[in-house]
Formats: structure tokens, sequence, C-alpha cells
């Protein structure tokens, strides 16, 4: 972690002193929480968690931070449909088509997998929400998402619409503002507790949170370290990202943070199977997150990086003293088309 004498400082209002184009359609602020009779349990810091989870009913989760600088964009722009992409059980897909519906835009999502017999979770909202849906085999979407959306934002232009892509998590430039706003947010948060924690960790599955959050916390002077856990990749993959990321944030808003001074902090090892699979471990962590502490937790995002939280506290990278901060981003909605990994509850 950089020196705290050599961190980036910048007023209360860094974010408005930019000023980015931006709406307001989350629940903040959410509300910051202590899990006492966890911390109890593993006997160290303090365990503190974020409740992004909280930010709406079914627009519950971190991506509708990001996406309202997003949209904020697209309508600054002049747009009237967006395009945008991800699983079948995307999280920030179903935020998308919800808040398209709730601003009068035309949704379009390009999902990763093949058509259901029949919508549960995320993918059911997405349906409710109206969302036009195009479906492609994974592996042609790894391939070609890049094509994939320029066709289709060309299809719009074609019938005189004009179409804002935001990319898969709303993991960009524009994006990263939601997480450095929530700094501010968080610095509100450990005022009023009294706390002055020394790390913050979240599920990193397409960087744009981790990113927001390294640069927020430089921004607004918290002295903690930013790790992301991540859930697909490696270490090498989201380090890479997330430099990338913060790099055309502030190419393109000319902010002034040194970027040299943030330091990129990936946990690797609880990726599991893959991307949206996990073992048997994660789903007890889950199941006794929520039996101890009333915490729901998702099997794609957050309780992976939660499992990897605990086991990383109760190895010491942590320390042994103080407090640690974890930021629920939501996912709730994933566990639904999962729920035959929780058949043990029943024995």
């Amino acid at each position: 972690m950089p020196d705290k004498s050599s961190r980036n400082t910048a007023p209360p209002d860094f974010v408005s002193a930019i000023n980015p184009p931006r709406l307001h359609l989350a629940q903040l602020p959410t509300p910051l929480q202590l899990l006492s009779r966890l911390s109890e349990r593993y006997s160290g810091p303090r365990i503190w968690v974020k409740r992004d989870d909280l930010s709406g009913s079914v627009l519950s989760g971190n991506k509708i931070r990001k996406l309202e600088f997003n949209l904020a964009q697209a309508l600054a722009e002049g747009c009237d449909t967006v395009i945008t992409c991800g699983g079948i059980q995307s999280n920030h897909c179903r935020a998308t088509a919800l808040l398209c519906a709730q601003l009068g835009l035309k949704c379009h999502l390009l999902l990763r997998g093949h058509r259901a017999d029949s919508a549960d979770g995320n993918l059911l909202l997405d349906q409710l929400a109206g969302a036009e849906i195009s479906y492609y085999p994974p592996a042609q979407f790894q391939r070609e998402l890049d094509s994939l959306l320029l066709d289709c934002q060309k299809a719009y232009a074609s019938s005189s619409r004009k179409a804002f892509i935001i990319p898969t998590g709303a993991s960009d430039a524009i994006g990263v503002w939601g997480y450095v706003q929530a700094c501010a947010e968080l610095q509100d948060d450990f005022q009023r507790h009294g706390i002055d924690p020394k790390h913050i960790i979240c599920a990193t599955g397409s960087g744009g949170t981790q990113a927001g959050l390294t640069a927020g916390v430089a921004a607004y002077g918290i002295d903690a370290q930013v790790w992301g856990v991540n859930v697909c990749d490696d270490e090498a993959w989201f380090v890479n990202k997330v430099n990338s990321d913060l790099q055309s944030w502030e190419h393109r808003y000319q902010t002034g943070i040194d970027l040299d001074c943030l330091s990129v902090k990936v946990i690797d090892g609880y990726v599991g199977p893959g991307y949206a699979q996990a073992d048997d471990e994660i789903y007890r962590c889950i199941a006794d997150a929520a039996a101890t502490e009333g915490l729901v937790l998702d099997p794609v995002y957050t309780g992976k990086a939660f499992f990897g939280m605990l086991d990383q506290l109760q190895k010491g990278r942590f320390g042994s003293t103080g407090d640690i901060v974890f930021i629920h981003t939501g996912g709730v909605y994933g566990l639904f088309p999962q729920r035959s990994h929780f058949d043990f509850l029943n024995t």
C-alpha cells in the first residue's frame, strides 16, 4: 500500500468538481453493517459489510451505482436505445433492463448462452422489463462480442434509432465514477461509526467496481487497501483490466489523480470450477452467512469473495485487530437458478 503521505487527496466534493453526467437511481446511502457474530467467531478484525445489495429491490446491487453515470451519458448524447451484454444470469443486464424501462429507453441485451425453456432469476426479470434479448453460444460471444455490439448498434441506426453501448458490467471509464462516488459515502460511514478500516474487499468480475474503489479511496484520503477477489480469469488479468479502466477514466476526465500512486491488489485462488460455478464450500459459506447474520450472498460473486475474505482473514492477511469492510455487490437473484446446490439443507 502506498505510504499515506504520498496518497492523492481531493476535496470532499471531488465528483461534483469534475461533474460527469449523473442520474440518481439507487436508494442511497446504503447501510454499513457490523457482522458481530461472525467477527466473534473469527477472532480477528471486526467484519463490516457495505450493504449495496440494498441499493434497491429488484434494482439491488453494485451495478446501479455505475449505471447512474452510464445511463446519464446515454441521455446526454440523445440516445433512445441502450445495448449491453453479459451472461444469462447477469446482474448488470437485469439492472440495465429495469432502469431502461424506468427511463423510457429501449433495452437490447446480448446474452452469453442458450435460450432456456423457462426463465428464472435475473433472466425472468429481463423479460418482465421488456428487454429485447439475443442469445449467442459462449464461444461466439467471447470471440465476437465487440463486433456483435457494434453490428447491433448499426442495425438500430439503420432504423433511425440512436443506440448507446454499455460494456460488460458497466466497467469502463464512465462506470468508474460509481464507486469513486461510493467512497465519499464510505468516508461518511467510517466517521459515523468511529472506525478506520485498513482493508476494503469486493468481488471483481469485470473490474469496474474495484477500479472505482481504488481511485475513490485515494481521492477521498481513505487510508485503506482495496482488494478484489476475482471470480473468473486470474490475478494478472484483473490487475491489467483495473489499471486499463483507470487509465481510460483519467484520460477521459483529466481528474488529476496520480495513477502511479494507486495500489491494485487481487486475491486469487477462489474462482473454483469457473465463472458462475462454485464448489460445495461456497454454497455452505452462503448458507452459514444467511443463518448466522441474515446476510444473503450469491454463488457467482459475493459468495466466492466472502469465502475468500474469511479464508484470508484466518491466514492473517488482514492482521489480528481493527476493522475490515466487505462490499456486498448484490446478486440474490442468481441464487434461484442454482437452488439444487442447496439440497444439503434438506438432509
